[in-house]
């Protein structure tokens, strides 16, 4: 069903699994930007779903886009994830080795997706987006990531300018790869960053143990080639110091009285969720292996 919106844009709800609505919404455009895609930890729960959506929905874009007589450009959003873990060596180029962390299914389905694109031969651009950042929700996700981590996010805000730009610039971006990160304001630490956060929150992190985080493959660290998109489409405007005090006023005050009273219970329940906390405590023997380097 097509909602007309502001006379310029029209809605289409529908299902990227579905071949035949794919091809509707591709026929007579000049641009694909494909967003769509399960992620963590959902991705892993449901490996099906997440190969349906991630997977099959882009061979489903990349079959309407070859049945068009003037094929539109694909611009997809893969991920730092390919790079896998790079605690050990932090500084990631695009023409990296891709090796998805153990476990890392959506990893493994963006591989596939970006090897589908570049096989299809269609025009294309791929954006390796790093973790972006908006109001983040906290999950038992976030112990899979090593304290020793190396970071680099990005906004929303930003990102989302980078497509807009990316329109104006497609000849020079054309059947490229990119890292797409925050650059260097947004480099950090998982433990620094983590800290401040939770300040942030009104929770206290000294409550935090750091047995209850992974000593190993998870992926993230910093872009060395950040500046080679961002001198093309300048989207680099944020960094930490902004995004904090944006996050700062979100947060509404009633929240923060709470967390600060309840913190070490808060914090406590969350640590018994952690798998590498579980993995531990149940003698897991598979999980101490994917989590942890000292067995």
């Amino acid at each position: 069903k097509m909602t007309p919106y502001l006379d310029r844009v029209s809605l289409v709800w529908g299902d990227i699994v579905d071949l035949d609505q794919v091809k509707d919404v591709v026929h007579d455009q000049d641009v694909i930007i494909h967003l769509a895609a399960i992620i963590p930890p959902q991705a892993d729960e449901y490996p099906e779903l997440a190969r349906s959506v991630n997977y099959q929905g882009t061979l489903n874009i990349i079959e309407a886009i070859k049945e068009c007589d003037d094929m539109p450009v694909l611009l997809f959003a893969s991920s730092i994830s390919v790079y896998g873990d790079r605690t050990l060596d932090p500084w990631i180029r695009v023409d990296d080795v891709l090796k998805p962390s153990v476990g890392d299914y959506y990893a493994v389905l963006k591989i596939m997706s970006e090897e589908a694109i570049k096989e299809a031969k269609i025009p294309y651009v791929i954006f390796r987006l790093t973790g972006i950042m908006s109001y983040p929700k906290i999950d038992p996700l976030m112990f899979h990531m090593p304290l020793s981590t190396k970071l680099e996010f990005a906004t929303a805000k930003d990102v989302g300018f980078a497509y807009a730009e990316a329109l104006k610039h497609l000849d020079e971006l054309m059947n490229k790869t990119y890292n797409l990160g925050g650059g260097e304001g947004f480099r950090i630490d998982y433990k620094a960053f983590l800290w401040t956060m939770f300040k942030i929150y009104g929770l206290n992190p000294k409550h935090l143990r750091s047995t209850s985080f992974a000593q190993k493959n998870f992926h993230c660290g910093y872009y060395a080639d950040t500046a080679i998109l961002n001198d093309i489409l300048h989207f680099q405007r944020d960094d930490l110091t902004s995004y904090y005090q944006r996050l700062a006023l979100q947060t509404p005050l009633m929240i923060k009285v709470i967390n600060k009273v309840f913190s070490k219970l808060i914090l406590e329940i969350m640590q018994k969720r952690s798998e590498p906390y579980l993995a531990r405590i149940n003698n897991d023997l598979q999980g101490i292996e994917r989590f942890f380097i000292n067995k």
